[in-house]
């Protein structure tokens, strides 16, 4: 069994990302490229697929619309959309620095979903602006993932554009968050044997993400009256005015006004996690805005999800150590990592292949018990309530679920299809997406930081080469006596023929 790290080496590995991230983003320059689908046998090919050849899928698009599927890439397209005000625990740091946020959820678009997402920063703050440029954008898209949008403009602006655009629109900060997080809590509940319906959950911080949780998680049982919600000025209570005032800027808040928080709790977070069953934060990073004391307060077999970025509001070592049993962070080197990269690229797998006009909280939920039982079947533990990213069915799971359900609510376009056939073909597709960046690596056509060991060639470029090397047959010659039997057999039958 490999000795438990100290605290300091705890530290120093969750600093370590962020210490890589500056050494390899210079290297690459980027992370994402454009990359052909197509053969390019010679040049030739050029004019089947641009002029004067591409003349006729457009003549046939102009005539069908709906031919645009079969003819473009624009049902496997996802654009990530951002205006740099809400970037991670960062803030409003500006389009420009929120770049290598897009191009990174680009990457895990198409290595983890196989769908092709391209990162847009948009240099406007202006709600109304951004709304219009999404709907201008809609012809070459397949979907649209808008991104680390600051509140409360982000829910006028996807709730406008689920309303009025033909292709499906993802909030991640809401959707994409409340999704891995529903998946956590049910496993997470399962471990510690509570109830969905009794537990008391205590939310921290109240933006987009927290909103769209608490709606899933009511969504999936949970009781609103025994929940608090603490924002920046206290526990959300009836008697805000500050929120009240603004009511119809901030029409989420005042509704968990509401129907939350039936005891009329006042205070702050110290006051909304005692004798809480859950605390859910995504608020301020850490590491410390939750106090160790905070937790110890906290009601028996406690659960913790931490999920602040880049540093969680409290170092999940000390919050066990404080008496949480399950403790949950948004970051890939601690356990149980909620984050939404275990989310978006499935879920819009299965939007996109049955070509679904939204993406409906049911759909989401659909996706959340696919998850969860994922992770079930591995077996449940203390550090064990999620699948990991390593484990590449979860995402074509996902996919099939999400697709299912699309169908079932009668909001798909492809409806031949079965939970099983979708499955196989978000793997087929997920697959090859992997094996592309596994061969580049090997071949040298991404470039491998100096230390790093090359990853062997995947099983298609090894067939591949075999197959291209492979010596072939020669004809044997004839032997001395088969030479004389057919001469024989010549003579034969000239004197048959005399």
């Amino acid at each position: 069994m490999a000795a438990q790290l100290t605290k300091e080496e705890l530290l120093a590995k969750a600093k370590k990302p962020a210490a890589d991230a500056m050494e390899l983003h210079p290297f690459y320059r980027g992370k994402v490229e454009t990359m052909l689908k197509c053969c390019v046998r010679d040049f030739n090919d050029f004019a089947i697929w641009y002029t004067p050849g591409v003349a006729a899928p457009c003549k046939a698009i102009q005539a069908d619309p709906e031919l645009v599927f079969q003819h473009t890439n624009k049902g496997n397209v996802v654009a990530v959309i951002s205006d740099g005000t809400r970037v991670l625990g960062l803030g409003d740091i500006g389009p420009k620095a929120g770049l290598p946020v897009m191009e990174g959820k680009a990457l895990l678009y198409k290595y983890l979903g196989g769908v092709d997402g391209v990162a847009i920063m948009l240099d406007t703050k202006d709600p109304d602006k951004i709304i219009e440029t999404v709907k201008l954008l809609q012809p070459g898209l397949g979907g649209v993932n808008l991104e680390d949008l600051s509140q409360p403009k982000c829910f006028r602006i996807l709730d406008t554009l689920r309303a009025t655009c033909e292709i499906p629109i993802w909030h991640d900060d809401q959707q994409g968050t409340a999704t891995v997080t529903l998946a956590g809590l049910i496993n997470a509940l399962k471990v510690v044997r509570k109830k969905i319906n009794e537990v008391k959950i205590a939310f921290i911080g109240c933006g987009a993400a927290n909103v769209a949780i608490s709606r899933l998680v009511f969504a999936a049982g949970a009781t609103p009256a025994l929940c608090c919600f603490v924002d920046t000025k206290g526990i959300l209570h009836k008697g805000r005015t500050d929120i009240e005032q603004r009511k119809a800027e901030f029409v989420d808040k005042w509704k968990l006004c509401n129907i939350s928080n039936a005891e009329g709790r006042t205070g702050g977070i110290a006051e909304a996690m005692k004798g809480a069953d859950v605390c859910i934060a995504l608020s301020q990073p850490g590491p410390d805005t939750i106090k160790k004391e905070w937790i110890a307060a906290m009601g028996k077999d406690a659960i913790v999800f931490a999920c602040a970025n880049p540093i969680p509001e409290i170092w999940p070592w000390e919050a066990k150590e404080a008496g949480a049993v399950v403790v949950a962070t948004g970051r890939s080197d601690f356990p149980n990592q909620v984050n939404n990269s275990l989310g978006f690229p499935g879920i819009f797998r299965g939007t996109l292949d049955v070509r679904a006009k939204t993406i409906t909280d049911e759909m989401c939920i659909a996706a959340a018990n696919e998850m969860a039982k994922m992770a079930e079947e591995k077996g449940l533990s203390p550090d064990y309530i999620m699948p990991t990213m390593d484990d590449v069915d979860v995402f074509p799971r996902e996919a099939a679920a999400v697709a299912m359900k699309a169908i079932e609510q009668g909001i798909a376009l492809i409806t031949n299809v079965t939970f099983e056939q979708e499955y196989a073909y978000a793997k087929k597709l997920i697959t090859r997406a992997r094996g592309m960046v596994q061969d580049a690596m090997a071949t040298g056509y991404i470039a491998l930081p100096k230390g790093s060991i090359a990853p062997k060639p995947s099983k298609v470029i090894v067939a591949a080469v075999a197959k291209a090397t492979a010596k072939k047959p020669q004809a044997q010659k004839p032997s001395k006596q088969a030479k004389k039997t057919a001469r024989r057999t010549m003579r034969s039958g000239k004197k048959g023929t005399r």
